[in-house]
């Protein structure tokens, strides 16, 4: 059972109980990510979070680390586009424990100089790590293909020019702007007392900053072409698809169409481009929702001298999809995949405590079980076809990493 409270400032608390676990998760979710950035401060979400680990006023980065170890603990984080999580796994016994040093790493982080500057050269190599992975790099170049100018285009990690000018300064006037009360989530999971949340509000209920708007202006899809020229061994290919918002009425719609073009084994791509063909090892697609907008993206890597064969293929694969659209075996086998990867991620208590902080954050409700179910069961072969249509039959972005850095688009 899933229960909701709201402190008198503003902050969500969602709270999932499951007594047959012997382990809390604890997320605390912002809705803040590269998205609300400017180009002058691209990359300072992903460098806040980072950043947050490095000390606050009572325990230094090393004694945060050894903290969670001490316990068997497990803490991380991660940042989105719209959105940045910093999450802690424990025993059930150590959930205040853990709640109580990520309350410290959120209220009370130094950004010391000397930790600023060791920490951004670590992001600084975490670019250059991610620079050496086309089949990275590749699915950030779609998004610029897709967006443009707009924010949603820019890469989360930041520049190595927008990172040098973070500061002090810069991070605390940006954590002031958007870790406001009416922007977090804290998403707990797991065996915990029925009182928990009071021990949530006595940490997160009070504190005020002032609560800034924030800014959203709906991308226009742009059907770009980006290529990029780099001595690798596999052509690194993407094409992208004008997709749904979060919270869409049809997403359960995009998600059998997904899942049938590229998001399983079955999948018409997976059996066209590399069982059928050989043509590539990795073949897939998947779907990112954003508040307003979203994006169907199509990945494979191939040799060089068969990508253009490789496009031709995918492009064929897709448009028979939305011409002829799928059909009622497909459809029903998808529902009952769908319903059966659903079940299995419910005895994940992580998959569960994102499922409910991204709700909240991003939908401010809930969905149960039977909700989800009974979404998937409602969509019909009609429904998944229209979708098809409308989708996989206009304009679409690509990106291309190959060492010729050619793509011939017929």
């Amino acid at each position: 059972m899933i229960t909701k409270h709201t402190c008198p400032n503003g902050v969500r608390i969602v709270i999932e109980n499951m007594p047959t676990v012997r382990s809390a998760v604890i997320g605390i979710w912002i809705g803040t990510g590269s998205r609300y950035e400017t180009p002058e401060i691209n990359g300072i979400s992903h460098f806040l979070e980072h950043m947050l680990f490095k000390g606050t006023k009572k325990r230094s980065a090393r004694e945060i680390a050894e903290a969670f170890d001490r316990i068997g603990g497990q803490v991380n984080a991660f940042t989105s586009k719209e959105y940045t999580c910093y999450y802690a796994k424990v025993l059930d016994e150590k959930a205040e424990y853990a709640l109580d040093i990520l309350s410290d790493m959120f209220f009370n982080s130094e950004f010391n100089e000397v930790e600023l500057k060791k920490e951004r050269k670590v992001v600084l190599e975490e670019i250059k790590m991610y620079e050496d992975a086309p089949d990275d790099i590749v699915h950030d170049l779609i998004s610029s293909a897709s967006f443009g100018e707009h924010s949603l285009a820019y890469p989360i990690l930041g520049t190595e020019d927008t990172l040098l000018t973070f500061n002090k300064n810069t991070l605390e006037n940006y954590r002031n702007n958007y870790y406001t009360p009416d922007n977090v989530v804290i998403s707990v999971v797991g065996n915990i007392p029925d009182d928990f949340s009071k021990a949530i509000e006595k940490r997160f209920g009070n504190y005020e900053t002032a609560n800034k708007q924030k800014k959203v202006v709906p991308p226009v899809f742009c059907s770009e072409s980006i290529v990029k020229k780099k001595e690798t061994e596999q052509a690194h290919l993407c094409l992208g698809f004008p997709g749904l918002p979060y919270g869409s009425d049809r997403l359960y719609h995009l998600t059998i169409l997904n899942n049938i073009l590229g998001g399983s084994m079955s999948s018409r791509l997976f059996q066209e481009v590399r069982e059928e063909r050989g043509l590539a090892y990795s073949v897939f697609s998947y779907h990112s929702s954003f508040i307003d907008n979203g994006l169907l993206t199509i990945y494979a890597g191939t040799n060089p001298d068969q990508v253009d064969h490789l496009f031709e293929t995918i492009l064929a694969t897709v448009n028979k999809l939305g011409k002829d659209g799928i059909t009622e075996k497909e459809l029903e086998n998808c529902k009952a995949q769908l319903k059966g990867n659903l079940m299995l991620s419910l005895e994940s208590t992580n998959s569960r405590m994102s499922r409910n902080g991204k709700n909240e954050l991003l939908l401010n409700k809930q969905k149960t079980l039977d909700d989800i179910i009974q979404s998937i069961e409602r969509v019909t072969l009609q429904d998944v076809n229209d979708l098809a249509k409308t989708m996989l039959n206009g304009k679409f972005s690509s990106s291309l990493i190959s060492p010729t850095g050619k793509l011939q688009l017929s």
